[in-house]
């Protein structure tokens, strides 16, 4: 076997050394996560969940479709139905945006190219956290939030812009793309209840696994690192929000936040990846989109800094 085909065994060594050498900070450091998920990430994602399972049931991709048309397919050659998930993804956060693009997938209103396509500019964060976490919490104010939340749209439509062009064009007309059935609403909410119960389970699992790992790891890195910028920057790489709470009320911050909002982290990834894990779709376009949407998002905040940060 060789060295590169090991890396992943000795990588879960040492996690699971460290987690034996420092027990109190590992647990210390899930009860911290836990704390969080139940303060800020649940109550902010649990409502879009529900009613972002509910528009896909009730018809709002066919709505969406019918008056986003005539944008996507010239922009990302595109069929109009995948507005549905870009729109949603947009409004809701991770990971809205990528379930819904594997429901219209597994329901026949999208091909699994225009899936996979779709993958790398619809799975963005949510208005609600970069309003409430973001621009409250980290840089005290409501203007911050909305200049972030603009910079990260702008940056995910470009990315998808700038990705779908330089695919070859979907065929057209070959697929026989089907209208997503509505369903009652007296079936349609309590599995979209469902739905979202374990949906915020399954962040915050990934949520208090990273913030673990991002603890131990700085644990054993020098202390004066620990309240760096660069620090921020790593917890953020791992896991969004520990990141991003991480960040000074500064301009490189606000950077730091707009490129980190952009990449999403290591633990957005692992819960995209797990949405997909069932469906036919894969991530050979995600995480291209991503590193091209946090590179975008950091150009596009310089502008905002001599308003934001005179």
């Amino acid at each position: 076997m060789k060295i590169r085909d090991r890396l992943p065994l000795l990588a879960v060594l040492c996690c699971f050394s460290a987690l034996l050498l420092l027990p109190e900070v590992s647990a210390q450091a899930a009860r911290d996560a836990m704390l969080l998920c139940a303060q800020t990430l649940i109550p902010s994602l649990f409502p879009f969940f529900v009613l972002s399972s509910l528009l896909i049931a009730c018809g709002a991709s066919e709505l969406l479709s019918a008056l986003l048309s005539p944008l996507m397919r010239p922009l990302f050659g595109l069929s109009g139905t995948g507005a549905a998930a870009l729109a949603l993804g947009l409004c809701g956060g991770y990971p809205v945006g990528a379930r819904t693009a594997a429901e219209l997938v597994e329901n026949g209103a999208l091909s699994q190219e225009e899936g996979e396509r779709l993958l790398a500019f619809c799975n963005n964060a949510g208005p609600g956290f970069l309003l409430g976490v973001c621009g409250a919490g980290v840089f005290s104010s409501s203007r911050a939030g909305a200049a972030l939340y603009l910079i990260h749209v702008a940056a995910a439509l470009c990315a998808g812009l700038l990705t779908c062009r330089a695919l070859p064009p979907v065929p057209h007309g070959t697929y026989p793309h089907k209208s997503a059935k509505a369903q009652h609403l007296s079936t349609a909410f309590p599995a979209a209840v469902q739905n979202a119960l374990t949906g915020c389970l399954n962040v915050s699992a990934f949520v208090v696994f990273f913030t673990v790992l991002a603890r131990l790891l700085l644990h054993f890195l020098p202390e004066a690192f620990a309240s760096s910028l660069p620090c921020a920057l790593l917890l953020g790489f791992l896991e969004l929000t520990s990141g991003v709470l991480s960040l000074p009320c500064s301009r490189a911050g606000f950077l730091a936040c707009a490129a980190l909002l952009g990449w999403g982290g290591l633990s957005v990834h692992c819960q995209t990846l797990s949405v997909l894990a069932a469906t036919p779709l894969s991530a050979r376009y995600y995480l291209k989109g991503k590193v091209l949407q946090a590179l975008l998002s950091l150009l596009l905040a310089l502008p905002a800094l001599p308003f934001l940060f005179p």
